[in-house]
């Protein structure tokens, strides 16, 4: 497996991606050492150190301190830098040469002002993809925020279920975590059978602190994790129902905001 923390400790030597097993097509490794005709379960492609260390890049208390001695370099000379390399990294393209390029190419700067330069610089190849593949994901980072639908669950959580097209799951724990305060909630990727959650440390018991966890799930995923969804979609398709003004509707701009596959996971669509 291509992990995350350990293409960081390749910022500090000399490997180049190719002799370290990264990318290629046609049933050769991708980004994630990953055999793309392999029967494996996707979940077996992640590691936990890297989730959690996306989770925590992403949280409302990121500390610096947890990083290693390259990656903390790397965000101090740039933090823009270290957050594409990080995105470029979560897209899951076969693109593990350039994002070491690019890594390199701003960790060789002599000074903040070089490093933000050689950040942004476009005309190279290696920059330009990252920050492309960096922006795609996140975009749908973003547009998560507005299309997950959560229902209620049978220990007082909320969840919501979707398949992003890019590793996003670790990116939404700030987001959700100031969200929803003191309510808690699981987020289940059902395309890599990941599991976020931040829940009570002890649900039998009122009051304790509420503990955010990632999880790589071996077993298929649970379909309705005791709750009654087919209630609940049909109140909030009521809801919209209600709230909508069909004077305005824009089935176009609708697609473009809430693509097609997308639509498995939104009650006030799919059953239209």
């Amino acid at each position: 497996m291509r992990e995350l923390t350990k293409l960081f400790l390749m910022l500090d030597n000399n490997e180049t991606a190719s002799s370290a097993g990264g990318g290629a097509a046609n049933g050769e490794e991708d980004l994630f050492g990953f055999s793309s005709d392999s029967q494996q379960p996707p979940a077996h492609r992640y590691n936990k150190a890297d989730l959690e260390l996306i989770s925590s890049f992403y949280s409302i208390s990121f500390n610096i301190n947890m990083l290693e001695k390259s990656a903390r370099r790397f965000y101090e000379l740039n933090a823009d830098a270290f957050t594409a390399f990080i995105q470029a990294w979560m897209s899951e393209l076969p693109i593990e040469k350039e994002i070491l390029a690019f890594g390199r190419n701003v960790m060789a700067a002599k000074d903040k002002r070089e490093a933000e330069i050689a950040a942004s610089d476009r005309v190279n190849d290696d920059t330009r993809t990252v920050l492309n593949a960096s922006g795609k994901v996140q975009f749908e980072i973003h547009r998560m925020y507005g299309l997950l639908r959560f229902f209620p669950g049978s220990e007082g959580e909320y969840i919501a279920r979707f398949a992003p097209d890019s590793l996003i799951l670790p990116a939404l724990t700030g987001y959700f975590t100031v969200r929803f305060g003191d309510t808690p909630w699981v987020i289940i990727d059902e395309k890599r059978a990941l599991i976020l959650s931040r829940l009570r440390s002890n649900s039998a018991e009122e009051g304790l602190p509420l503990k955010t966890e990632i999880q790589i799930l071996d077993g298929p995923l649970a379909e309705n994790s005791g709750c009654n969804s087919d209630e609940w979609e049909d109140l909030w398709r009521h809801y919209h129902k209600t709230i909508n003004n069909e004077s305005r509707n824009n089935p176009d701009l609708q697609r473009q905001l809430m693509p097609k596959r997308y639509w498995k996971y939104l009650p006030e669509i799919k059953k239209l």
